[in-house]
């Protein structure tokens, strides 16, 4: 069974059905991972979260989270205010949005399969790969437990910046859970800066580097296929993919066949605007 990546949907529904098409017609039996942001800012969210809930319940499917799919649990229990180029109001509002969002908590935080390690932003530079697994599951345990709105109501803000062993409590959480989906830029040490959005990949600020160019990250023994990044763009190195190709923004909404490396892609329609 061939396995395909997907990159940021954010909410735009036909593409995904058109670029699960194409995937289909070279793999009617493909299974999909996707790489988080599966919602907002695009026209359908609602079609977007019930379509791959129903893939993934049938064991076609499975999803990281993404900044953005956190964010809507926060809205959902009151803890964090929409912001005005938020789209999931509907999904607040539908009669089945309770289930969605009990699905969505219950997703992981990282993927790995076939020496592909899978997040939504990228890997603390610190983490090997079976660590990044173990932490990851810290963060999952949280969102599933009773409590997880105590600790969506503590997962805002950018400290502590960089990783440590010694973390404990909400600072553990917060440092896991801004790495995985958030994270673009880091210092030389592996602190990470959450400030610069826009910035292309051939355009570092002076200071910082993409968290994947540290020459000492523990995990570049694996590949690492993460999205988050639209203004990188398609990028695919030996042992890192970056697979938002900005669906959203008017670029294309891209799969990556992990056997082969091979991409389907889909030309999309500009559905938002950056700022």
């Amino acid at each position: 069974m061939p396995t395909y990546a997907i990159g940021d949907i954010q909410g735009c529904n036909p593409q995904l059905i058109a670029l699960i098409d194409k995937i289909h017609a070279i793999a009617p039996d493909a299974r999909l991972l996707f790489l988080g942001d599966l919602v907002n800012r695009g026209p359908e969210s609602l079609q977007t979260l019930r379509m791959i809930r129903a893939m993934q319940q049938e064991g076609k499917a499975e999803s990281v989270l993404g900044n953005h799919d956190l964010h809507l649990l926060a809205i959902a229990q009151g803890i964090h205010k929409p912001n005005k180029s938020d789209t999931i109001g509907e999904i607040l509002d539908a009669p089945d949005g309770k289930e969605l969002l009990d699905w969505l908590r219950h997703r992981p935080m990282a993927l790995f399969e076939q020496d592909y390690l899978m997040t939504h932003a990228g890997v603390a530079p610190q983490w090997t790969a079976r660590q990044t697994m173990a932490l990851a599951h810290e963060v999952e345990t949280a969102l599933r437990s009773p409590d997880w709105p105590v600790f969506l109501r503590e997962m805002y803000g950018n400290q502590p910046a960089k990783w440590d062993d010694g973390l404990q409590g909400m600072e553990r959480l917060r440092c896991i859970v801004n790495a995985l989906t958030r994270m673009r830029f880091c210092e030389a040490d592996g602190t990470m800066e959450f400030s610069i959005k826009d910035a292309a990949g051939t355009v570092t600020p002076a200071g910082y580097m993409p968290w994947f160019d540290l020459p000492h990250r523990q995990t570049a023994d694996v590949t690492v296929v993460f999205g988050h990044w639209s203004t990188l763009g398609l990028m695919m190195q030996p042992n890192v993919i970056g697979l938002d190709t900005g669906c959203l923004w008017g670029g294309k909404l891209t799969a990556l066949c992990l056997e082969d490396r091979s991409l389907v892609q889909i030309a999309c329609p500009q559905s938002a605007q950056h700022g």
